[in-house]
């Protein structure tokens, strides 16, 4: 069984179905659940975190210690494979590549607000690799100047993640408001989607992993702690 957790990163995306489950952004328990019921590959894209534990790292080492593929990308994957990635999780695309390398270092990097599960995972706010990229794209290609992009820039660095809208962001950085819904418009109609980007690779990634688990190398070994024994007693 092939599983990848994903929420508002693929909203709205069309994808083909075929080899694989996708359940809702992952919580703390969902991996270890997914493991235990039978799981052998396994791609993490969305996470869920604030009024819910995230998932856990010990999740991730287990399923690698019973020979589960672990692929991360996009968001809370791509954190996760960057941390996890010496004990074997498989981090893919740009976003991957930011944080293992320490361009990337915050989680409200990748951060999203979005409408519950009944709504589609629909996104409320952009994520930041995203508009940064966006703005930087309208530079080069010279639909906004120097200043425009770097009060852009710097107005999207500072805005609290669940308010980070392109027509917010312009508000914020360009004064006039007949360029200010222009470079909106500009905004909108050349959006970069990173998370999108990266999370069809790791589905094709998980698509060809073969559908069966692999022989842990044995280079390090899982400890079951007592918080663990207590939070999964059938871990066994």
């Amino acid at each position: 069984m092939r599983v990848i957790f994903a929420g508002p990163t693929l909203y709205g995306a069309e994808l083909s179905s075929a080899g694989y489950e996708i359940r809702p952004p992952a919580r703390q328990g969902d991996v270890y659940r997914a493991i235990a019921g039978g799981a052998n590959v396994i791609g993490l894209i969305d996470g869920i975190y604030e009024h819910v534990p995230a998932i856990w790292h010990k999740e991730i080492l287990f399923g690698l210690s019973r020979g589960v593929h672990m692929f991360g990308a996009a968001s809370m994957g791509a954190l996760r494979a960057a941390e996890c990635a010496s004990f074997g999780m498989i981090g893919i695309g740009e976003i991957y590549e930011g944080f293992a390398s320490n361009a990337l270092e915050d989680d409200s990097d990748v951060a999203q607000a979005h409408a519950p599960a009944e709504m589609g995972y629909l996104p409320l706010s952009e994520p930041l690799v995203n508009v940064r990229a966006t703005i930087s794209r309208c530079l080069e290609r010279a639909l906004v100047n120097r200043e425009e992009h770097d009060a852009l820039q710097a107005a999207a660095r500072d805005m609290f993640f669940k308010e980070r809208t392109y027509r917010r962001l312009v508000r914020r950085a360009i004064g006039h408001a007949e360029r200010g819904e222009r470079i909106l418009d500009l905004l909108r109609d050349n959006t970069i989607n990173l998370k999108l980007r990266d999370a069809r690779l790791l589905i094709e990634a998980v698509v060809a992993t073969p559908d069966e688990r692999f022989a842990p190398d044995g280079a390090w070994t899982f400890q079951a702690t007592d918080f663990w024994k207590a939070e999964f007693p059938d871990w066994e």
